[in-house]
């Protein structure tokens, strides 16, 4: 019985952050750690999100795929699959409470920066190898850096499914990347893989409902959304949760 109350509780909390991760782009990580964490404990929450968040990206990548920037797919992933190897690798014996904290600092003066410069200076592609270093240490070790990431694809003018699709895929590429460093590093426990495979359905469902969702929100809507995902997102980092 304790088993399925669990598993009903991380059903459920899969479903409400695939669906807000379908409508901001990111979030679901984020706010899935700390649930995860409470669960099965940090060192199963980590691996368990990376494959949650494989199904979530890959169903917004595939709802979305009309919309991709390959593009800037391709120069994030350069930067970003190599890192995420040395992040994964480093996560066994890594110190995760200042780089959670570290995060929310920045998460947080990103959303100041974006309210006194709301016209930032668009990044070059090329500036997405750096965001893909950046992004996949950090996601390897934190479970999900995916606020880290939105300010960069905003700034570039993606909105709506180009965003959404876009940030994805990029994220996507991270997560298996990371599931076979996590394999290398005896982290893909059986039991880790079956609560992986046990929430696929709520969160296939999740980013279904979240794509209905997100073509009836406007521009300016979808960007307060995202920026008030941010702030969240930076508080409960710098909470330590």
């Amino acid at each position: 019985m304790d088993l399925l109350l669990t598993l009903l509780a991380a059903s459920g909390a899969a479903f409400a952050l695939a669906l807000l991760s379908a409508v901001a782009g990111f979030g679901g990580g984020v706010l899935l750690l700390p649930v995860f964490t409470a669960l099965f404990g940090l060192r199963v929450a980590v691996p368990v999100l990376t494959l949650t968040q494989i199904v979530s990206n890959g169903s917004r990548v595939w709802l979305n795929r009309a919309e991709l920037n390959r593009r800037l797919i391709g120069r994030f992933a350069a930067g970003a699959v190599p890192f995420a190897v040395l992040g994964a690798l480093l996560f066994v014996s890594a110190p995760l409470e200042p780089l959670k904290r570290l995060l929310g600092v920045f998460l947080l003066a990103v959303v100041v920066w974006r309210r006194v410069n709301p016209h930032p200076r668009r990044p070059s592609e090329a500036a997405f190898v750096g965001v893909g270093a950046v992004s996949g240490i950090g996601s390897a070790l934190l479970g999900s850096v995916g606020p880290m990431t939105a300010p960069f694809f905003l700034a570039y003018g993606l909105t709506r499914g180009a965003y959404i699709g876009t940030e994805a895929a990029c994220a996507l590429l991270l997560h298996v990347t990371k599931t076979a460093a996590y394999g290398i590093g005896d982290l893909l426990t059986v039991r880790v893989l079956l609560l992986g495979l046990t929430l696929v359905p709520a969160t296939m469902l999740g980013a279904w409902v979240g794509k209905r969702l997100v073509g009836r929100i406007s521009d300016r809507l979808f960007v307060a959304f995202v920026e008030a995902s941010l702030v969240v997102a930076g508080v409960l980092f710098l909470a330590g949760i």
